[in-house]
Order: C-alpha cells, then sequence, then structure tokens
C-alpha cells in the first residue's frame, strides 16, 4: 500500500462528510474534499484548515449531483489530476423535498443525487481505482434500505410521490451497487456498505427527532475508508460490524437489472458489460 493514499469523499460541507474527511486527512492521506459550490467547497476547507488540518492534504473538487454534467467533469479533472485513486467514499446525498423534483438531466433528484450520480462517479473513475492496490468504495447506505423497493415500472415516482419511499428506494439502489461492484466489476476490488448510525444531520427527519453525534458516524466511515482497515468485501455494516442487508439488495437478477438500467440512464453510449 502506498505511503500516500488518495482519497475521495464526497458531501464535504457539512455533516457526515465534513467529519470523515477531517478525520481521513490526518497523516500522509490526501483527501480530495468534494462539495456542491465552489462556495461551499472554499467554507469547508477554511474551517478544515482551522481544525488543524494541513491543507497540502486537501485538494477541493466541486460538482452539483443534480447534474450530471457535473458529475462527468469532476470524474475527468480528478483522474487527470491523480491518475489513483484508493478509496472512493460515496456520501454526498440528499434528504430529498416535501414535492417530486426532476432534475435537467430528467431523473427524480433524490434518486439521482443518492444514487445514480455516485453510480457514474465509480464508472467513470475505473480505470484510477484499478490502479491501486487497495481499489476501494464505501457507499454510505442506511438501515431503511431494508424497507425499500426498486419501483421499476416508475424509479423517477411520476404516478405518487413519497418522499420516504424515495429515499428507501435510492438507499437500496446504492446497496444494490456494493453487490454489483463485488461481482461484476473486477476493477474494483473491494466494496461495502454502511448505515453510520441515526445521526444529528440533515437526513435525521427519515429516522427520529433524536440522532448521535456525528463525530461517532465519521469513526466509522474513517475506518472503513481506511486502506489499512481489512473489510468484508461485498458486506453492508451497521455502523462497526457486518449486518444483514435486505434480500433484494443482494439478489443477483435484481442487482444485474438495476446496473443494466442504470447504465442505460448514464452511460447510454457505453456497450453493455
Amino acid at each position: 500500500m502506498s505511503e500516500n493514499p488518495v482519497i475521495l469523499v464526497t458531501g464535504t460541507s457539512e455533516g457526515l462528510g465534513y467529519e470523515t474527511a477531517r478525520l481521513l486527512a490526518a497523516g500522509t492521506t490526501t483527501v480530495i474534499a468534494h462539495a456542491r459550490t465552489p462556495e461551499e467547497s472554499r467554507a469547508a476547507c477554511d474551517r478544515l484548515i482551522v481544525s488543524g488540518v494541513d491543507e497540502r492534504r486537501l485538494q477541493p473538487a466541486i460538482a452539483d449531483f443534480a447534474d450530471l454534467r457535473q458529475v462527468a467533469d469532476l470524474a475527468t479533472a480528478i483522474a487527470e489530476r491523480y491518475p489513483r485513486i484508493d478509496v472512493l467514499v460515496n456520501n454526498a446525498g440528499t434528504a430529498g423535498a416535501g414535492g417530486r423534483i426532476v432534475t435537467k438531466d430528467g431523473h427524480e433528484q433524490v434518486f439521482q443525487v443518492n444514487y445514480l450520480a455516485p453510480y457514474l462517479l465509480v464508472r467513470l473513475l475505473e480505470g484510477a481505482l484499478a490502479a491501486s492496490p487497495v481499489s476501494r468504495v464505501v457507499n454510505v447506505s442506511s438501515s431503511l434500505h431494508r424497507g425499500g423497493r426498486i419501483n421499476w415500472g416508475d424509479l423517477a415516482f411520476k404516478r405518487r410521490y413519497n418522499r420516504g419511499a424515495a429515499y428507501a428506494q435510492s438507499k437500496l439502489a446504492l446497496t444494490m451497487l456494493t453487490t454489483a461492484l463485488t461481482e461484476f466489476r473486477p476493477k474494483v476490488r473491494q466494496a461495502v456498505s454502511v448505515h453510520p448510525g441515526i445521526l444529528t444531520t440533515g437526513m435525521l427527519a427519515h429516522y427520529s427527532y433524536r440522532g448521535r453525534p456525528v463525530a461517532e458516524g465519521a469513526e466509522v466511515l474513517a475506518r472503513l475508508a481506511n486502506p489499512e482497515t481489512k473489510v468484508l468485501g461485498g458486506a453492508y455494516y451497521d455502523g462497526r460490524l457486518p449486518a444483514k442487508a435486505s434480500a433484494a439488495a443482494v439478489d443477483p437478477d435484481a442487482v444485474a437489472k438495476l446496473w443494466r438500467i442504470s447504465e442505460s440512464l448514464v452511460l447510454p453510449g457505453k456497450r453493455r458489460s
């Protein structure tokens, strides 16, 4: 393993992503800290530096996941600067709004931000991940994935929108991505999903009125993202321990179907794999 690992963490402007980036940037790790806007990126990096992070260990990266063109540009820029990415932490996400929102790409916003954008980012960074002996993807899932289902006939919830159902579907899809990366994509050597706990973040409304400190969840996530930590490939973690994912998350036929659909939605010109 390289003495200077490179880790990309998405959604570092606040909350879980920010605290995870802060923990990972200690020592010799280079953290590519993604944020949605230049303003959010500057503010987050300034706060990280004030907290004691060496600015030489921080690389800002910007993309609004509600715009897949920006996600593609982000992947291109990162791959040009860092031909090797050791770990990708798919943390960026949205709790969703009270009503259905459609992105400029034509997708329901929660599904795009929480799943399609991470899927696209992984696919476009496959080469950089393959260059690493670790090549790990950590997907920030949720215990709510167990109550979710893939609405195959209406992924975008055109007929009846439900905020909770849209969120659960997106987290189930992200957990299924972990299975797909483990079973279908040998370029990514390790992939895990994790429910970091019920935390005091913007996602709290989906769970409870009370949550644990964000720092506790960040410790869990930073541990899984640490290249020196041994992980169980393909596993779903509930906190620090492997747990049982939903049956849908590991169903090979459903996982393969979602992979094909996702590819057709965000990589329409790519040959099926």
